[in-house]
């Protein structure tokens, strides 16, 4: 759940205290470690994934 009004606006990345919020990922919509290349193969991987016999 995101409760910080700038990261409902901009998203926390594009915040200008960013690198020193210290609640970044408790109230706002930081995900450490997921970058947008990851989210794209996790979404392609759901829609077309074909499983293995």
């Amino acid at each position: 759940m995101t409760l910080c009004p700038i990261a409902i606006a901009v998203g926390c990345k594009k915040c200008p205290i960013f690198p020193v919020c210290p609640v970044k990922s408790i109230i706002g919509d930081y995900k450490p470690g997921v970058s947008e290349n990851e989210k794209q193969q996790a979404t392609s991987a759901k829609v077309g994934g074909k499983k293995s016999p």
